[in-house]
């Protein structure tokens, strides 16, 4: 079983991220589950939303306190001491910012996590240029699989069609395939750089 956390703030897209993400798993013909935790219900205040993709039936209906990967929408989240608690130790983590992961103050890693697992990329920025609008969520998610390699883009792609029609779901689905070619990229460079 594979499970994802996404933490990011009221407003952001963080349930319908996670929903995505099942659609494109159950595209696979794999068994998905979605589903929010919410504090205090209002715009702007955090949100997390899990994520479980396996190849069998999921019985689990907890929340997920031992992510294989955190995607974090909004870096100002970063303050939180506890926001990558109980990320496994081969885990991935990937934040939405222009900023480097070495100028970031990133809450304590698990010891031993290799470095190409650990990105940031500015998705805000591309969602901005696609919809208009900085709503990273859905292009977050093509980095999320570039990292991971969980799911493949296409099904990514057909799953956020299926949520927005039109030009809509046309410009989100370009911003999640251009944020999934960014990461790649950054990925198979930082994989060189360590060989």
């Amino acid at each position: 079983m594979f499970q994802i956390r996404i933490h990011g703030r009221g407003g952001q897209g963080v349930v319908t991220a996670a929903e995505v993400l099942s659609v494109a798993a159950f595209l696979e013909n794999r068994e998905a589950q979605a589903f929010p935790s919410f504090g205090s219900e209002r715009m702007g205040a955090p949100v997390m939303a899990f994520c479980r993709i396996d190849d069998k039936p999921i019985r689990l209906r907890e929340p997920i306190s031992e992510p294989d990967a955190i995607m974090v929408q909004d870096a100002t989240l970063l303050t939180n001491p506890a926001l990558l608690a109980g990320l496994t130790s081969n885990g991935f983590v990937l934040i939405n910012t222009e900023k480097s992961v070495s100028d970031l103050q990133l809450p304590s890693l698990p010891h031993g996590l290799p470095a190409d697992h650990v990105m940031t990329v500015g998705a805000g920025e591309i969602a901005r240029r696609r919809i208009g609008k900085p709503l990273a969520n859905l292009a977050m998610l093509g980095g999320l699989l570039a990292i991971t390699g969980i799911l493949r883009p296409e099904s990514l792609q057909k799953a956020i069609l299926e949520k927005f029609s039109g030009k809509l779901g046309l410009a989100n689905a370009a911003g999640a395939q251009e944020v999934y070619g960014a990461v790649k990229a950054i990925r198979e460079g930082a994989l060189l750089v360590s060989k």
